[in-house]
């Protein structure tokens, strides 16, 4: 297996050598000219040719709230759409058909949350977060630099989510923003997948052993020394009994969901919000398990995979999309945090709200090498591997080649469960 995933990485390499050279070959020096429509920024060497924006969705209701805890009202007023993030759009299926049934959905609307919505639901603060994130890009690719067009084109803009509402609705928030809802009648449409065949997050339900793993990982995340004992005292403290299993992550993600929205939390609280904060993250950093490679390649190999080839296509011209400029993935902070551990820059820090990784591919203007730049919040990041911010593209793909994964590749690795115990 280990040969089977060094052989991959080594043929990813050779294919974007291969694609640069013919970048490079096909490429004149008309190409070169600034022009309205390809983004030339007089000021930089370097010319952008494709974005990727993978983000967080909004603020929500909490995932599931702490029994008996000064609970508070989360009403269906805070759920309420801003007119100006409503645009035309429909869900699909990746074909463009029916959008598929929605089983993780479909669990959170068995609970109602005390005063009267859904856990996990996008609110109007959520909403506004994105709309916000897409006012940002579009200052930086319409605005500053002339790349995207003012209005929504389906041919520029690809839009993907996973088949949650809170991240639909985030999508649809994101695109409001970026093109201030302006449309000339084109239906954005938000594809979507099956839960079995997910690659927007870590998927327990498609992927054995990434469910076998995962579920030793996180048994043992509650009951690790120093974590157990503030865990116990903080139960303790806010008089949670311990069949209730509530761990660092949900008494956490409750916080912060009520802070977002103004709404208040147990005073006591206050003194253990930074110690919530850092043994959440330590829990979740414990669950991911980064030092070992396997355990990100499950979690999040087939959208590395999946962007790398975004890449791949635009510099080699095989793209079925040729126009195509800006790819949208509407995702979670679990599919963030093991993207910020495979590209080396997780700061122990959990992504807020909306935050966003976001991949840029540049053209220099006089050698016409390939260039991937990468931000995380808006900031510049200089990848562990990469010589540079502009990082080589063939450096940006070796650097992530030990955790990409092909679709076939991780549905063999995904299967080979022999002498595991089943969780």
């Amino acid at each position: 297996m280990r040969n089977l995933l060094t052989k991959a990485g080594v043929l990813g390499s050779a294919s974007v050598a291969l694609g640069s050279m013919l970048w490079s070959q096909k490429n004149t020096d008309s190409d070169r000219v600034a022009s309205s429509g390809t983004a030339a920024d007089p000021s930089s060497a370097y010319e952008l040719k494709l974005v990727q924006v993978l983000f967080r969705h909004g603020a929500r209701t909490p995932l599931k709230s702490i029994p008996n805890v000064m609970e508070v009202q989360w009403v269906p007023t805070l759920l309420e759409p801003p007119a100006h993030t409503h645009i035309n759009h429909v869900v699909t299926d990746l074909r463009g058909g029916p959008r598929p049934s929605a089983p993780v959905e479909d669990s959170y609307r068995r609970n109602t949350l005390t005063g009267g919505t859904f856990p996990g639901q996008l609110t109007t603060v959520g909403m506004q977060q994105l709309y916000e994130l897409g006012e940002r890009l579009r200052r930086k690719y319409v605005e500053e630099v002339p790349f995207l067009s003012s209005t929504f084109s389906p041919a520029e803009v690809y839009v993907r989510s996973t088949n949650i509402t809170r991240t639909i609705e985030s999508a649809r928030c994101l695109i409001a923003g970026l093109f201030q809802q302006k449309q000339k009648g084109k239906i954005v449409h938000i594809f979507t997948t099956e839960a079995q065949s997910e690659i927007l997050y870590p998927n327990y339900h498609g992927c054995k052993l990434l469910k076998i793993l995962s579920s030793h990982r996180w048994a043992e995340s509650s009951t690790l020394p120093d974590i157990a004992a503030d865990l116990q005292s903080i139960h303790d403290a806010l008089g949670i009994a311990a069949h209730q299993h509530v761990d660092f992550i949900l008494i956490r993600d409750d916080m912060v969901a009520r802070e977002a929205h103004g709404l208040p939390y147990p005073p006591v609280l206050d003194t253990w919000r930074d110690k919530v904060e850092q043994r959440a993250v330590e829990m979740i950093h414990y669950i991911y398990e980064p030092s070992k490679r396997e355990n990100l390649q499950l979690c999040v190999g087939p959208l590395l995979h999946t962007m790398l080839t975004n890449l791949d296509e635009k510099v080699q011209g095989t793209s079925s999309e040729p126009n195509r400029k800006l790819f949208l993935y509407s995702a979670h902070d679990t599919t963030l945090i093991p993207c910020l551990m495979a590209l080396g820059i997780f700061d122990m820090k959990w992504p807020p709200y909306a935050a966003d990784i976001t991949l840029e591919l540049h053209q220099h203007r006089q050698t016409n090498e390939a260039f991937v730049k990468l931000s995380y919040a808006g900031q510049d990041h200089l990848i562990p591997g990469c010589s540079g911010v502009y990082c080589p593209l063939q450096e940006f793909k070796e650097a992530l080649s030990a955790y990409s994964l092909t679709s076939e590749l991780y549905q063999s690795v995904c299967n080979n469960t022999e002498g595991l115990t089943k969780p």
